[in-house]
């Protein structure tokens, strides 16, 4: 017996949405981020570390929310590239704290500069409340997921 199920359209789905939504962005900032020395996936790091330099890689991976494994490979890839430095944490010598380089910390203005022009060619055609309304409900979706 066929099942006469259809397949249900993927732009349905608030996931695959997501998920376009945010491949779309990385998209929009890889060549500008290219051309400052750093990538997409280093950018909430670096976010994280202009806000407050020092952080362990706990730390980080609490506030910049992804798996261990990936957190560890971006730090590996921003120290190769000049972009971080570890030091020995002064009060628990098995942690390292992470600093920023001054290659990292002198492209922070270009960097948002980069970041903010690839939001506004994904916005492009939105009114600025559409906008914030879709940042509130984003958060909120956002908010909920991390509570599982």
């Amino acid at each position: 017996m066929a099942h006469d199920r259809t397949i249900p359209d993927r732009s349905e789905s608030a996931t695959w949405l997501a998920s376009q939504l945010a491949r779309g962005f990385t998209r929009a900032l890889q060549a500008r981020a290219a051309k400052l020395g750093f990538s997409p996936g280093q950018f909430p790091i670096l976010l994280e570390l202009w806000e407050e330099e020092g952080l362990t890689q706990r730390q980080l991976l609490d506030r910049v929310d992804v798996e261990q494994a990936t957190i560890a490979n971006t730090l590996a890839r921003m120290e190769r590239d000049g972009l971080i430095e570890r030091r020995v944490h002064p009060k628990d010598k098995r942690a390292q704290q992470i600093f920023l380089t001054d290659k990292a910390r002198d492209m922070r203005e270009e960097a948002m500069a980069a970041a903010e022009a690839a939001e506004q060619a994904i916005f492009q055609g939105f009114r600025r409340f559409e906008k914030e309304l879709l940042k509130e409900y984003i958060r909120w979706a956002i908010a909920n997921a991390r509570k599982l």
